[in-house]
């Protein structure tokens, strides 16, 4: 199949027009285009609600990829506006539409997103090629995208507070056809605290629909056990939790208070060395040079300032946000 004058990418992603000797098939993922040769591309849709077939999350294999051989449902390549709606590809992976084989193809960088270089970076995550208007192509493409990011492979996305942090490390999976989510936060009670669990909830409605949440700290033992992708959220409510475990919080500290939370760090940092996802995890810069007033606010500032320097040299990738846009650490 050539993507020439009959199939061209024309502003704002749509295809057309198709030749008599092909065969378009509406399909719950978007239109399906078949070649007499043999090849098929898909223009996938990209409404509220699209949820193709598939296993549940919790039923997909537990690798790297949910789907690593090609099926009947693959495709040679796929047309998506990643600006409307990225998680599409993350959909069509778990469904097995998108396979090893597959190029994606990433249309709709306009003004939904604020620079063509930044529309490149997002696609580069997602494992796609972004092709200027009137590109002609062909199906499968002669030229293929960068792979994505797949585990085993460490991300720290560090920043302030409301700087973008959770939102960059979301974007950054949504292709991924299997993510657990780690939430690390206290678990929300909207009797005793209404407003923390509206917070929650905001969180939980922006995720992608087959994202898996676990309530948890004991982040050494998810990283050792999972595979596919992890999004870590985030390590400072993580190291609060140990430390109210260990009394470290208390004004006068039960013996070996210190040693406890040391040791939960150690054990944090060789599963996150080891580990076979590919997980990228969130976590708060704290100070930006202001000296806390109380001890256990210092004790607390040092030990996750610490912990975000061991953690970040052991990642292939640090990222900080600040006012919603991201600079890569070197």
């Amino acid at each position: 199949m050539t993507v020439d004058d009959r199939f061209r990418l024309r502003e704002c992603g749509t295809v057309g027009p198709v030749p008599p000797d092909y065969t378009v098939t509406p399909t719950p993922e978007g239109v399906r285009v078949e070649a007499p040769d043999g090849g098929r591309l898909l223009y996938a849709r990209s409404g509220p609600g699209i949820q193709p077939g598939g296993p549940p999350a919790e039923e997909l294999p537990d690798g790297a990829s949910a789907y690593t051989s090609a099926s009947e449902n693959q495709v040679d390549m796929v047309i998506v506006d990643a600006a409307q709606r990225p998680e599409v590809i993350g959909e069509l992976r778990r469904s097995g539409v998108i396979g090893v084989t597959t190029a994606v193809v990433a249309v709709g960088g306009d003004h939904r997103i604020r620079s063509p270089r930044e529309f490149t970076r997002r696609a580069r995550l997602w494992g796609a090629l972004v092709p200027t208007d009137g590109t002609t192509m062909t199906c499968p493409p002669s030229v293929w995208p960068e792979p994505r990011p797949r585990g085993p492979h460490r991300t720290l996305v560090t920043g302030g507070a409301r700087s973008g942090k959770s939102t960059e490390a979301e974007l950054r999976l949504l292709a991924e056809p299997k993510v657990v989510y780690a939430a690390t936060g206290p678990i929300p009670d909207a009797a005793t605290d209404p407003e923390w669990a509206e917070r929650i909830a905001l969180h939980i409605s922006r995720r992608p629909w087959w994202w898996r949440t676990e309530q948890t700290t004991e982040l050494a033992d998810l990283l050792r056990e999972r595979r596919g992708a992890v999004l870590v959220d985030c390590l400072g409510t993580w190291l609060t939790a140990v430390m109210d475990r260990s009394g470290l919080w208390e004004e006068n500290p039960p013996p070996g208070a210190e040693a406890h939370v040391d040791a939960a760090i150690e054990e944090l940092l060789e599963a996150w060395r080891s580990t076979r996802a590919y997980v990228v995890a969130v976590t708060n810069e704290v100070g930006s040079g202001v000296v806390p007033a109380t001890r256990s606010g210092r004790l607390f500032r040092d030990r996750l300032g610490l912990l975000n320097q061991w953690v970040g040299a052991e990642s292939e990738e640090v990222v900080l946000a600040a006012a919603g846009r991201v600079v890569e650490l070197w």
